[in-house]
């Protein structure tokens, strides 16, 4: 637990923070409410459910400001180019940031629930005050604004009219509907099987987002809940009237009382992070313009298309990602894939398992299927945004790094071990990096071919250098029929793997990551060790238990710090 505590303290001190000052903001707005004058005979008809609706809606106003700015992906990339943010655990932060995203719509969700009550309440209420059997100061209130020139308190004019058909006529009711829709949608369609297995449903119903910021910022000008003038209260005495309403218009002091809507405050909330994300669009939709050559398609029988381009000006660090779009495809669609190239190659590239519709015409429209040569004019047309930062680009911060992957989730560390092989080739470069270990787990025999040819060239170079203690691969099959399993036991003597042609063996099923990480902290003991995962979410949670399980209580210890892959 205390190993927990100080690995992810800052996470757990970030969501302090954000869980503050939601509560401060939530008890401020509601004894405002609670105490102000202004709100004194709006609450002689709504009582506390005044408060309770005012809040949650500070609240949501608040969150809603905050959603947008962790999916600002050029926003973040800058951040992480900062002094300020150059490394350490501050930098591990903006690698959770879609996690930060769901937490706040977490957030939003509660509050709406909070708000859409309250209200159907204030509804209620409302409607009851027009009542005769009401009677004293409810009903008086509920009588002000039937005659010309007169401000009203009370939205439902009528009792004999259904209050939920009479707000649904109104800016407030027609809004609200809109943006819960519109919310629920977002919401619904954001779960991890939808995502999964019906992606552009989650794509398109996401973007939803702008109907609901636009709701948002007119559902405030129906001002629904109105409040007395600061002009009236002068001349109002509220605290004498409110329990002498048979004397207004005749005495003095209390002349019939006004009110008005409050000013709409939820544009001031979002305009920044609108405007931030606006530029967003205007960057993708300028990076969308610029040309994308398709130099190289090749076919592996794993099912995986392997893209090779080139763009003018295209700069990228080991690691960081892209989002593809395919104009032909869909002109709305963009998905990210991980670059698999090195910076030093003289193009990028992107490896890509078909799994879905847009992934599978991709592999038809660039000819995979046909696999026979195709020119470059016949090729689609790609657009390409990024690239972005991702957890893996601080590999090269850290001393001894532990990469693990599982099945197409290798395809950050191609790039990383790209890197290091051209570094290590190149020597008047200096590596900080002294020892990395690789562990990469796959069903499929076939996924290897690629990535084996990379991990040839890197061991015969570490070889070649007296370098052989530097890398340390693990890969394990988890997957093999029958006649696999015999032809592996027929060649298990041969100095080279059979399956990926290697020194090191193949290991068959999963690893024992207690075992792995207690050898690596005892090899390590006062090192800060990086682990960088790609994979499916089981498994990251069991590789963050291990490196909180095995990271040293005491500072000067081993520290292992858990940096997942997430875009």
């Amino acid at each position: 637990m205390g190993c927990w505590i100080f690995s992810e303290s800052l996470s757990v001190l970030l969501l302090l923070v954000w869980l503050g000052l939601n509560l401060y903001l939530f008890i401020d707005t509601f004894h405002w409410y609670e105490e102000d004058d202004a709100y004194l005979y709006t609450r002689v008809m709504l009582g506390s459910t005044l408060a309770w609706a005012r809040a949650s809606a500070t609240c949501l106003n608040f969150n809603c400001m905050l959603i947008l700015l962790p999916v600002s992906r050029n926003l973040i990339s800058f951040i992480r180019g900062t002094s300020i943010c150059c490394r350490g655990a501050l930098r591990r932060q903006l690698d959770k940031n879609l996690t930060f995203h769901k937490i706040v719509a977490y957030g939003i969700a509660v509050n709406a629930i909070i708000h859409i009550v309250a209200h159907l309440v204030n509804v209620e209420r409302y409607h009851i005050s027009q009542s005769k059997e009401v009677g004293g100061l409810r009903n008086k209130l509920s009588g002000i604004g039937k005659t010309a020139n007169e401000s009203y308190l009370n939205p439902i004019r009528n009792y004999e009219v259904n209050p939920t058909t009479q707000i649904l006529t109104t800016i407030a009711g027609v809004t609200g509907v809109i943006i819960t829709v519109a919310f629920i949608l977002i919401m619904t369609s954001s779960t991890e099987i939808i995502r999964r297995s019906f992606y552009e449903v989650f794509w398109y119903t996401h973007h939803l987002f702008m109907v609901f910021f636009i709701g948002l910022v007119i559902h405030g000008m129906g001002q629904l809940v109105r409040g007395q003038t600061s002009q009236s209260l002068l001349l109002h005495n509220v605290t004498y009237c409110k329990d002498h309403y048979s004397e207004w218009e005749k005495a003095t002091k209390c002349p019939l009382p006004l009110f008005s809507g409050s000013e709409p405050m939820a544009w001031k909330w979002v305009l920044g992070p609108v405007v931030v994300y606006i530029c967003e669009r205007i960057v993708r939709f300028w990076r969308f313009q610029q040309e994308v050559v398709i130099t190289k398609v090749v076919t592996h029988s794993s099912g995986v298309l392997e893209l090779h381009m080139k763009k003018c000006g295209f700069k990228m660090e080991p690691g960081q990602y892209i989002f593809l779009q395919c104009p032909s495809i869909s002109q709305l669609e963009w998905h990210p894939f991980t670059l698999t190239s090195a910076p030093e190659e003289e193009f990028f590239s992107v490896h890509i398992r078909v799994v879905g519709d847009w992934t599978g015409t991709l592999f038809k429209v660039c000819g995979a299927e046909e696999k026979v040569f195709k020119e470059p004019w016949k090729l689609p047309r790609l657009a390409v945004d990024g690239p972005f930062g991702a957890a893996t680009t601080d590999v090269f911060h850290y001393r001894v790094i532990v990469c693990i992957a599982a099945g197409i989730g290798v395809t950050p560390f191609a790039s990383i071990l790209k890197s290091i092989w051209f570094k290590c080739c190149n020597p008047n470069t200096e590596l900080t990096l002294e020892k990395v270990y690789f562990y990469w787990t796959c069903r499929d025999a076939s996924a290897f071919e690629w990535f084996a040819d990379l991990l040839f060239l890197l061991e015969t170079q570490m070889a070649e250098k007296g370098k052989t203690h530097f890398l340390s691969y693990h890969i394990f099959l988890t997957g093999w029929d029958e006649s696999q399993a015999t032809h592996i036991a027929l060649h298990d003597d041969e100095k080279m793997d059979v399956i990926t042609g290697l020194r090191q063996k193949t290991f068959y099923g999963r690893p024992n990551w207690d075992t792995e990480f207690r050898q690596i902290a005892e090899n390590h003991p006062s090192n800060s060790i990086g682990v960088f995962f790609c994979g499916p979410k089981a498994l990251s949670k069991i590789l963050q238990k291990r490196c909180n399980l095995y990271s040293s209580a005491d500072p000067r210890g081993v520290q292992f710090h858990y940096n997942k892959e997430s875009f």
